[in-house]
């Protein structure tokens, strides 16, 4: 498998070490790993692959898939409705550790895109938005995620080396606060992909 050079400080926080704080930090590769694939790989702390994401060449396509490392399929992300009503529901990928999976996925949340390029979350069969993606527009990158009270939870921003270099676009730092669910913020950072059709 793939490794890069793992994260050695955030170019999102003056903090010399994220991980002291409880932050965790993983880098997304706008590209996928499979030949003709379109998707994109997580890489961990440790710099090597953590999650991929693939569509298997269906470039815009209505579903893809998101797994771990094994190629497991943690859950789905499916595009529905048309113009201002299209969203993107998530759903977990149920195994009953048999190797059968079962036909019907639970749903988990879904996305709306909201005013001046963000989103908003909101949790299956809670009540109204929980989540929401600030500051996205199609020149910049980065943006946050802010919980219900407004505090950010995560933030994105392009990778940037231990000598300051800035690489392309594609490549990003996700840096994620104490006790954040870690697979639902990679859920909306891949949704805002396919929001931007960078996947």
């Amino acid at each position: 498998m793939a490794k890069i050079q793992p994260l050695s400080s955030s170019p999102c926080s003056s903090s010399s070490s994220g991980d002291k704080q409880g932050r965790h930090a993983y880098t997304v590769w706008m590209k996928s790993l499979v030949f003709n694939g379109n998707g994109c790989a997580v890489y961990g702390p440790d710099g090597a692959v953590a999650f991929r994401v693939d569509n298997y060449g269906c470039r815009g396509g209505r579903e893809v898939l998101f797994m771990d490392r094994q190629g497991n399929a943690l859950f789905t992300i499916r595009r529905k409705g048309f113009g201002t009503f299209r969203r993107w529901e998530v759903c977990r990928c149920a195994h009953d550790g048999g190797g059968e999976e079962e036909e019907e996925a639970t749903p988990w949340f879904s996305v709306r895109r909201a005013e001046k390029g963000g989103a908003t979350v909101a949790m299956h069969g809670g009540a109204g938005t929980c989540y929401r993606v600030d500051g996205c527009c199609a020149r910049k990158p980065g943006y946050r995620v802010r919980g219900v009270d407004g505090e950010v939870v995560a933030e994105v921003a392009r990778k940037q080396t231990s000598a300051g270099v800035v690489l392309g676009e594609d490549v990003l730092t996700l840096m994620l606060g104490p006790g954040v669910d870690h697979l639902f913020v990679l859920g909306l950072v891949v949704v805002r992909g396919l929001i931007d059709r960078s996947l």
